[in-house]
């Protein structure tokens, strides 16, 4: 029997690579990976009706207040959150104030001898900092749970209010640097409210502004079940661009996920994958409502909450479907707030008791906020909502525990990384692994982006500010082989 030794041929390959070419270009459209933008480490929502220019710097002034009362320094806030090694911390004032002052003096130094207080006084040095400079990444101006039902004539002008107020933020600078608004969801019941609500807003807003919009600026909607109710919204962004000289495709949408039907629909299908198509290219993130799913999932109220399995095996879901489209996953909220019990005041000064058990409330529900924020970070998941300024701390305290932790590691990871890489290219291997490092950069962007990392810290890489700012591990090894 003979064997025939014909090469395979341009010609006779032509129709199936072509085939192959179509398809692959076509899973790339849909896939196309992380977006590389930046995305805020949490959205904070508050009432239309409380809206002004200058909230998140207010906000910042809160939490800095509340920050420095019940957390009077590293060792403190280090022990009450549980930092990794806190326990081997001092626990007297004495003690408490040598070690501060001596992290203080030279950390590098400190760090030699006491990872952890290095890691209590680095992690409580950029909170404050953060809540100097930039107390709020994410707001959300809200018409829906933290507003409430109200008459139309009220709604209307707080529409008109904060869009007005959104616009005087833009000249002052005052504005954080993600911002939007959330709508009623789109059902028969509320839809022509939630539609009064946008229009107002956005015709009020273009029109202060010159036709003009913040940066990133996104309108959320709540509770969507059906790929219908986020196309009717994409096709209403439209119609206001038009109306408002605004620039097609500019307003941007955010669908929340707080139904089992977001996650499965009626035909026992993924349903995530059908609600962003349906945006129409519009949609840069999909949030996560804990306590709403978790209450349409027959979860009692004592057990509602960010850790349970109910809303873990939701949020696996939600990554396998939504990976590498570029769409920006969020976590929940935690809902125990912490708040002291009792209020002083220079006529009526709280009794030591009083005083303890303020502290004691206080530490519990910051630690909570602070694993239940860990535990989102563990998952993949980036982003989480926060409901007080309160919550400011402990939100950027698990951010920052959470990349320095894993700073030493990640920068030899990636040092060599880029360094084998750019050899295997140079001297012609085949290199393609670029998801991983892909996935070692963007540790760095976020953690830079957040705050929780130093441009110094982010170049002991070895990698150039120049060549992180391009936010591609591919154009980093393509300047590096030139």
């Amino acid at each position: 029997m003979t064997t025939s030794t014909t090469s395979l041929t341009a010609e006779s390959t032509a129709a199936l690579f072509s085939r192959l070419r179509e398809a692959n270009l076509a899973w790339s459209a849909v896939y196309p990976g992380e977006s590389g933008e930046r995305q805020p480490v949490h959205t904070v929502y508050g009432g239309a009706h409380l809206f002004k220019a200058d909230t998140a710097r207010k906000m910042g002034g809160v939490a800095l207040r509340f920050f420095e009362e019940y957390f009077p320094n590293p060792v403190t806030f280090a022990r009450a959150l549980g930092l990794r090694g806190a326990e081997r911390l001092p626990s007297t004032g004495e003690e408490i104030a040598a070690l501060v002052a001596a992290v203080a003096a030279d950390p590098a130094a400190a760090r030699k001898v006491s990872e952890p207080a290095w890691m209590a006084h680095q992690v409580y040095a950029r909170v404050v900092e953060k809540l100097t400079r930039e107390p709020v990444e994410d707001f959300r101006i809200d018409y829906e749970d933290g507003y409430g039902n109200r008459p139309d004539a009220e709604e209307d002008s707080h529409a008109i209010a904060a869009a007005e107020e959104v616009a005087l933020g833009m000249e002052a600078g005052t504005l954080p640097p993600f911002i939007g608004i959330r709508i009623k969801t789109f059902s028969e019941e509320l839809r022509p409210r939630s539609v009064r609500t946008l229009d107002h807003f956005v015709t009020t807003l273009a029109k202060r502004s010159g036709g003009k919009l913040p940066q990133n600026f996104v309108i959320t909607l709540p509770k969507v079940v059906i790929p219908e109710q986020v196309e009717t919204l994409a096709g209403l962004l439209a119609l206001l661009e038009a109306k408002n000289g605004l620039a097609a495709g500019s307003l941007k949408l955010e669908i929340m996920v707080e139904t089992t039907q977001s996650i499965v629909d009626a035909r026992g299908q993924a349903a995530l994958p059908a609600l962003v198509r349906a945006a129409g290219g519009r949609c840069t993130g999909a949030h996560f409502g804990t306590y709403d799913y978790t209450a349409g999932y027959n979860i009692t109220a004592a057990y509602q909450g960010m850790t349970h399995s109910s809303c873990d095996f939701a949020k696996h879901m939600m990554k396998v479907a939504l990976a590498g489209t570029g769409v920006a996953l969020s976590d929940g909220a935690t809902n125990v707030m912490p708040i002291p019990r009792h209020k002083g005041s220079p006529e009526k000064r709280l009794t030591p008791e009083q005083v303890l058990e303020n502290r004691t409330v206080v530490h519990a529900a910051s630690r909570l906020h602070f694993d239940q924020a860990r535990h989102s970070l563990i998952e993949g998941y980036y982003q989480g909502w926060d409901l007080h300024p309160a919550q400011l701390p402990t939100r950027y305290a698990a951010v920052y525990a959470f990349f320095l932790e894993s700073l030493d590691a990640a920068s030899v990871r990636l040092k060599n990384f880029v360094e084998k890489a750019a050899q295997a290219t140079l001297v012609g291997d085949v290199f393609d692994d670029a998801a991983t490092g892909q996935g070692l950069l963007n540790y760095f962007l976020r953690g830079m982006s957040s705050g929780a990392l130093t441009v110094d810290e982010a170049c002991a890489t070895g990698l150039t500010l120049d060549e992180f700012r391009t936010r591609s591990f591919v154009k980093i090894l393509a300047g590096r082989t030139k």
